[in-house]
């Protein structure tokens, strides 16, 4: 299946280097199967860090990786309760700093988006304004896009430029 990387720059080879932490599913290679989605946010980047935006287009083995018993994958087909949780705990830049980030040990992580909305709801949660269940209410019902999370060597070697 094909994905898509929103950047300043085209990306032909991933450096973890690079990825920066506290995002939705912690440090890593962020990308999305919308197109459009990738679009915006590349033009979004390019506003932020200069240049133009660019879409970088891979090629995920999603069947293969599924198959691969040496990965780690984790789901998520919707926000709810576990999402919700799993996203703040990546996003929490105030937790102790010797703790591990991310707050996991998946080598892929599918699911959708916290956008800014999203980020609103949780600060809510955190400051204890609204409780769980209501976060959730809140984002079950916002327009949900995607992402593919990719942490490790061993994931990124399903993950090939598209020619």
């Amino acid at each position: 299946m094909k994905l898509y990387h929103e950047s300043n720059i085209l990306i032909r080879e991933i450096d973890f280097s690079r990825c920066r932490p506290y995002k939705d599913f912690g440090q890593g290679f962020y990308l999305t199967e919308i197109e459009e989605q990738a679009t915006k946010m590349a033009e979004r980047t390019a506003t932020i860090y200069g240049g133009k935006g660019i879409v970088s287009v891979f090629e995920f083995d999603r069947e293969g990786a599924f198959a691969d018993k040496e990965l780690s994958i984790k789901e998520f087909t919707i926000p709810n309760e576990e999402w919700a949780l799993f996203v703040m705990g990546n996003r929490d830049r105030n937790r102790d700093r010797n703790s591990e980030h991310p707050t996991h040990h998946f080598d892929i992580v599918i699911g959708p988006v916290a956008d800014d909305e999203m980020a609103t709801q949780f600060r809510y949660f955190k400051d204890g304004i609204i409780d769980l269940e209501k976060l959730v209410s809140k984002i079950r019902f916002h327009k949900v896009s995607s992402q593919y999370f990719f942490h490790t060597d061993r994931a990124i070697k399903y993950l090939k430029p598209y020619e």
